[in-house]
């Protein structure tokens, strides 16, 4: 006769399951947005993609504890027992209508996820009515960057800091004078391999004042690790007068605005 406490013993150790699960999901979710993972937000782009990945996070952490739980639970309930080591499992058919829901489920999930993702991309790569435009190029190991007279009002620049005026769309036209490098601004979550030979975009619009770093995010040789500037976000009186400075500068000095920083230029190799 089967004993009538087995049953009720395992409807309580799957409440007691289930409600763990929601606790652990609740505390995952509350601890993602707890922890401080990316630097400041400085561009709109920053914004939709720190919203992309809170999403992926909120959708990832219920699979995560339910393929856990589900594991910890089977391991507890239905592990072997002593004298049941030369035993087989009772047969089981599998259930079809699972089957279609473990298999559509995820289906559903990832094309949403991927939707959605490329509805961020999109929004981030729109281009708008107004932009402008700075050239951006990379070598061993520090990078410079040009501005067209469309953007100076006169002589193009040239600057070793990156300025940017703040509110402005800006759209970035990479160039590499010798390998593959990664133009990185941890602030605008923004990154594009600059490779030698054809020039690669991505545009970028500064919304927080502020001086934030730059780095090559790709491994380009020995001076790797110098390879850093800085891009300082300014008003657009300020980034006028900018312009305005590295122009009479340029023209005075007859050649490029700034000078590179002391560590890449030690990094450069001779010859």
């Amino acid at each position: 006769m089967p004993d009538p406490v087995a049953p009720m013993d395992r409807r309580r150790s799957l409440i007691f399951t289930v409600v763990a699960a929601l606790l652990a999901i609740g505390a995952g979710i509350a601890l993602s947005y707890a922890i401080h993972w990316f630097p400041v937000q400085a561009s709109t782009q920053a914004k939709n993609t720190d919203r992309l990945y809170h999403v992926l996070v909120i959708a990832s952490i219920p699979i995560f504890v339910l393929v856990v739980t589900v594991v910890l639970y089977c391991a507890w309930q239905f592990h072997m027992k002593p004298g049941e080591e030369l035993e087989d499992g009772p047969p089981i058919h599998g259930n079809t209508r699972l089957e279609v829901f473990w298999t559509a489920a995820p289906a559903v999930l990832l094309l949403s996820l991927l939707s959605y993702s490329f509805v961020v991309l999109h929004d981030n790569e729109k281009k708008p009515a107004r932009e402008i435009r700075v050239g951006v190029t990379g070598q061993q190991f520090q990078w410079s960057f040009q501005y067209p007279p469309s953007v100076t009002g006169g002589a193009p620049v040239q600057s070793f800091q990156l300025y940017l005026p703040r509110g402005e769309p800006v759209k970035f036209e990479l160039h590499s004078k010798d390998v593959i490098h990664a133009f990185f601004i941890p602030a605008f979550r923004l990154q594009e391999d600059v490779v030698p030979g054809i020039t690669v975009s991505y545009r970028a619009t500064p919304d927080r004042l502020g001086t934030y770093p730059i780095v090559c995010n790709l491994l380009c040789g020995l001076g790797h690790s110098l390879m850093r500037t800085t891009v300082h976000v300014v008003t657009p009186a300020a980034f006028a007068a900018w312009l305005a400075s590295q122009r009479s500068t340029s023209t005075a000095a007859g050649g490029a605005a700034g000078a590179p920083p002391a560590s890449a230029a030690a990094a450069r190799p001779s010859g």
